[in-house]
């Protein structure tokens, strides 16, 4: 096992590489050497069954489990948002927001200032000092996006983010995140078993198969317009399909 935590790897634009990843648990194997790599300004999806290995892998990245074969370098700061927002609900919107500085010590005052600036860009003007239960699970997962950019703008690793949603409100969440993510240059590896998620997000897919999980093929979605039911999304879904 190797990971590598690097601030100044020697391609800039790589910010994560991960070579040959297997893990067991006992003699039952999870994923099996999985090689992928995500580059600045990319949103890279891993796409999958249900219970194929995704979260494990996600878990090896961010350190969580350190059992496993293979070598992970990281070029800069991960945060990683899970599929619940796990935000604490006896506190304000900002202050949940504000958490990852206020665990580095930073004033409550000064994190809050430096916080504050985003709530318009996130969407979120206005509920600085709601508390989570008074939220949509839209909004909610506004804030919990914005925690995650604040503990780290480097890489972020997103969890199914919209899974919990309706289909309408995740929908606009999927324009939203495209949206920030233009605005801000974000690199986002992304989880999630939805084919039509992943093609509307993605400039690349890893397609992962059923345990133990393998890459079955990597799609590039750069130079092709794959807007929603014209011939290239119809093909690439059917293609994505046949591979499952």
């Amino acid at each position: 096992m190797m990971h590598i935590q690097m601030n100044s790897y020697h391609n800039n634009k790589q910010k994560l590489i991960i070579e040959n990843i297997s893990k067991k648990y006992g003699e039952s194997k999870i994923i099996e050497d999985i090689s992928l790599h995500v580059d600045e300004g990319e949103i890279i999806s891993i796409l999958g069954p249900s219970g194929s290995g995704k979260s494990t892998l996600f878990n090896i990245i961010t350190g969580l489990t350190n059992e496993y074969s293979g070598k992970i370098v990281i070029n800069g700061k991960i945060s990683y948002m899970q599929q619940k927002d796990l935000l604490l609900p006896y506190k304000n919107i900002i202050d949940n927001v504000s958490l990852p500085l206020l665990i580095n010590n930073e004033k409550k005052i000064r994190a809050r200032e430096r916080v504050k600036k985003y709530f318009e860009e996130f969407g979120l003007e206005g509920y600085e000092y709601n508390y989570p239960s008074e939220l949509s699970g839209g909004m909610r997962q506004r804030v919990n996006f914005l925690r995650t950019f604040i503990n780290s703008k480097d890489l972020m690793l997103l969890d199914e983010p919209f899974a919990a949603l309706d289909s309408i409100t995740k929908s606009k969440m999927q324009e939203w995140l495209i949206n920030v993510k233009r605005k801000f240059n974000s690199t986002i590896l992304l989880i999630t078993h939805d084919i039509d998620e992943a093609i509307k997000l993605s400039n690349r897919i890893y397609l992962l198969s059923d345990k133990p999980a393998k890459v079955k093929k990597e799609f590039n979605l750069k130079d092709t317009n794959y807007d929603f039911g014209n011939e290239n999304y119809i093909n690439l879904k059917k293609e994505i399909i046949s591979l499952l």
